[in-house]
């Protein structure tokens, strides 16, 4: 099975963003920044280029991000059947919230999470690729 991490950033949050897909030997296999953003659409876009880097092959995706977890596997399918509506108002970053859907239920993924900043070696390193992302670096 495929095992990828992943991580997002800004810094400042709203400001610069970058995320990072990572193999599970710490290779980083996508990167992606941009120049006006959030930590939570950076760790979507994270996610969303996992699940398209798998491909529809079975993967199980590390982030820690709980956040995204819960939108895809909890929050999601509601707000579809309710027409992208939810009771407490908008969903924010539905375009995110929708292009990270379909992928999920069109893939094979397991979703992990991981804490952060607990010294998991590859979620560090996601998190410093992330932050080289933001800060430029390209694969």
């Amino acid at each position: 099975m495929l095992v990828l991490w992943t991580d997002g950033s800004a810094s400042p949050n709203p400001g610069p963003g970058g995320f990072a897909v990572l193999s599970d030997d710490g290779t980083p296999l996508a990167l992606g920044s941009d120049k006006n953003t959030s930590n939570i659409k950076m760790e979507a876009s994270a996610i969303i280029a996992a699940m398209k880097y798998a491909d529809g092959k079975p993967c199980e995706i590390h982030t820690d991000s709980e956040f995204w977890i819960n939108v895809l596997t909890k929050w999601a399918p509601g707000w579809e059947t309710n027409g992208w509506r939810k009771k407490s108002g908008e969903i924010k970053n539905l375009d995110l919230v929708k292009e990270a859907y379909a992928l999920y239920k069109k893939g094979n993924v397991n979703l992990v999470f991981v804490r952060g900043h607990v010294g998991t070696a590859l979620n560090e390193k996601a998190d410093e690729w992330a932050n080289k992302a933001r800060k430029g670096a390209t694969l």
